[in-house]
């Protein structure tokens, strides 16, 4: 890399970064963003929607989970284990369960109810976060738990005919009737065809079935599976679906135990599924990550940009004379001086203040031009160096920079030719920056870099 490239780059980072820094930014080097080894976990807020479908002895026809009834889910859940695996869900749910069930063969089985149910319960959840890297944004899940559930069943029994509730009578060949289905009620002309309202009216329990005024609550062990989805640290996306086992007959209204020829259910429990989302909000938890503030900023810095190889104390990276002896006094541009600037620096100038454009030896000792002329007879060898230092004009540059014609500096910049040598070196540059980035400069942004681009064409 050229010298020429290593200064552009520095001053580059160095311009960027400035301004940034006036820009407000300069405390952003001092923080770092760290893990929160020891995070304080608060309970997480967690809002769902769903539906119910009905597993017990009334179904509808073709269950799945597009035809159940909507239900709607509240919940908070913590943690309870030190590793942070299992969290223990609070939580309340509300919503309908139904069933419409036909029969054209048993006229008793042809059954309908809709039943309000409340739930609280409580379950543990575990996530498997143990075998997942960390911060994985989807967990499956599973969960098991314990609830109570309060049901008010309803049938809808009746329906309104020319002003007057009438009951439902379902016949044989699949319709509803106004009349029950007998010889003579075929022919009487006051038989009309009906439709169900589904108005549920009616409740359950005043058709006694040799059950009696049962209880309208039951248990129930609810079992989850689903996956969580992290949209972010703070909030939480659930897919699952849930398996209600009650420890209750009595929501459907069919029992075993029902009696005179009415309608009999199985020995299996009124259970039902809940299929929902749900989405989860952890509002005061600690954060994951920390911002913590660092005594020093770190910078990485080109250390064959800052090196000073010969000791002059100019950096390698810009130091127009690399290798000075140890000690020699140099000028700005890392040179060794030539206070009377005649291409001889002053600790070999044997005559250190030679008359300005006079001829010198290499001991810058002041010669006349014939000598000068002799040193060029074909019978001595003259160094290149030497012919040149002849023939050049009065004004123009020696080997050290001393005296080399730069361009003329625009008005604006002169200020920063703090030395007045008609020259702007690096350090000027670096002392105008500072000074830009301290406000006490007269130059802007723009102007800066303008000065960078004049410092390269001198």
């Amino acid at each position: 890399m050229t010298i020429r490239l290593k200064i552009l780059l520095l001053l580059g980072a160095i311009l960027v970064t400035g301004k940034a820094f006036t820009q407000g930014n300069i405390e952003d080097l001092l923080y770092t963003e760290v893990d929160n080894l020891n995070p304080v976990y608060k309970p997480v807020v967690g809002f769902g929607v769903g539906a119910f479908n009905y597993l017990g002895d009334v179904r509808d026809p073709g269950l799945n989970i597009l035809n159940g009834t909507l239900g709607y889910k509240v919940n908070v859940s913590t943690f309870v284990d030190n590793n942070h695996y299992i969290r223990s869900n609070f939580y309340f749910m509300y919503g309908a369960l139904s069933g419409n069930e036909r029969s054209y063969n048993n006229l008793m089985r042809n059954l309908n109810f809709r039943s309000e149910v409340l739930m609280f319960g409580v379950n543990l959840n575990y996530d498997f976060d143990n075998l997942y890297k960390k911060y994985n944004r989807v967990h499956p899940f599973i969960s098991i738990g314990f609830e109570i559930i309060t049901f008010d069943s309803k049938i809808d029994s009746l329906t309104t005919f020319e002003g007057v509730d009438i009951p439902y009578n379902y016949w044989d060949d699949g319709s509803i009737r106004n009349l029950p289905q007998t010889l003579t009620n075929i022919e009487d002309p006051r038989l009309a065809t009906l439709q169900r309202d589904y108005d549920y009216e009616t409740d359950l329990r005043s058709h006694d079935w040799g059950r009696g005024d049962y209880a309208q609550y039951a248990f129930a062990v609810p079992i989850d599976v689903g996956f969580d989805f992290w949209l972010s640290d703070r909030v939480l996306f659930s897919l699952g679906t849930s398996y209600h086992l009650t420890f209750s007959d009595d929501i459907d209204h069919v029992n075993p135990e029902n009696e005179n020829g009415y309608p009999k259910g199985n020995n299996r429990s009124d259970d039902f599924m809940y299929t929902y989302f749900s989405l989860h909000l952890d509002l005061f938890s600690s954060k994951k990550t920390l911002t913590m503030q660092r005594l020093f900023a770190d910078v990485e810095l080109d250390l064959t940009l800052i090196g000073d190889e010969d000791y002059d104390g100019y950096f390698d990276g810009w130091d127009q004379c690399p290798n000075t002896p140890f000690g020699v006094e140099t000028d700005t541009t890392g040179c060794p001086l030539d206070d009377d600037f005649d291409g001889i620096p002053n600790y070999q100038d044997d005559e250190p203040y030679s008359r300005y454009g006079a001829y010198v030896d290499e001991r810058g000792v002041e010669i006349t031009e014939d000598e000068l002329i002799a040193k060029l007879d074909n019978s001595l060898a003259v160094a290149r160096e030497d012919v040149t230092l002849y023939l050049r004009e009065p004004s123009s540059y020696t080997q050290y920079g001393s005296r080399q014609t730069y361009a003329e500096i625009p008005p604006k910049f002169e200020s920063v030719d703090s030395d007045s040598d008609g020259y702007i070196s690096f350090d000027e540059i670096l002392d105008e920056i500072d000074k830009f980035f301290d406000f006490d400069s007269n130059l802007n942004s723009d102007e800066i870099h303008e000065l960078n681009d004049f410092f390269f064409s001198q």
